[in-house]
């Protein structure tokens, strides 16, 4: 979910048209302006999607070193058993 980035529409159009910006190019300046806002919000991660990818990262990394110890042991092992055999 999206947190919503709030875009005062009126404001903005009563600033055009104080600069001399027609009330219905300013409206559309507006909504063009909005709907580019929108979509772009769209694309943008939350703090929640952030822990998510986290929290799963977290795991392979843990997975991974686990892999990596038990290959170290079936290494290290057979060796230490043919120096102290010998």
């Amino acid at each position: 979910m999206n947190a919503a980035v709030a875009f005062d529409t009126l404001k903005f159009v009563k600033t055009l048209k104080a600069a001399g910006v027609e009330e219905k190019q300013a409206e559309a300046f507006s909504e063009a302006i909005r709907d580019v806002q929108d979509s772009q919000l769209k694309e943008l991660a939350t703090k929640g999607d952030l822990r998510e990818l986290e929290t799963r990262i977290m795991a392979e990394i843990n997975l991974v070193k686990w892999m990596l110890a038990v290959v170290v042991a079936a290494t290290v092992l057979p060796a230490l058993k043919s120096l102290l055999v010998g």
